[in-house]
């Protein structure tokens, strides 16, 4: 399969309606890991948070959304659409939420991912390490609880 282009670009409330059908598509909901509408809506209207929408030829296939507070920043959601896995998406958005948060000066970049996620070698390949666990943290649709390990990078000093 040819390497197709990955495009991002900042990404705003105009974009719910895309990153609705990324996070129904990327999350499963036995995990209850998604966000409602709602959520992010709310989210997005705070200072200090970015989006970023990743693209494949035009169809949306991932994002990020980061916040930060004062010298510290979050890696709210990351998701990637399924059918778009695996072709380095999510190691981009990573890198450039990764890339902006320095570039704004914030040293501390913090995230939670659920045990088990996948996710979290991405994570540990980009220089976060994991720092702590929350048990029961995530409640699937039937009530099932699944634990979530938080993981912290610090910024190389330049």
């Amino acid at each position: 399969m040819a390497t197709r282009q990955v495009t991002l670009r900042p990404g705003a409330s105009r974009d719910i309606a895309a990153v609705d059908a990324l996070m129904a598509a990327s999350f499963d909901p036995r995990f209850g890991e998604a966000w409602t509408h709602g959520q992010v809506l709310g989210v997005l209207a705070m200072p200090g948070v970015r989006l970023t929408l990743a693209f494949i030829d035009n169809v949306p296939a991932g994002f990020a959304l980061v916040r930060t507070v004062l010298d510290e920043a979050e890696l709210l959601l990351l998701a990637v659409a399924p059918d778009f896995r695996r072709q380095g998406i999510g190691g981009a958005l990573l890198r450039a939420a990764i890339a902006d948060v320095e570039q704004s000066g914030t040293k501390i970049m913090h995230l939670e991912v659920r045990a088990g996620n996948e996710a979290g070698r991405l994570y540990a390949q980009n220089g976060f390490h994991k720092v702590g666990e929350r048990r029961g943290y995530y409640r699937s649709v039937t009530g099932t609880a699944h634990d979530a390990h938080s993981y912290r990078r610090f910024s190389p000093e330049k």
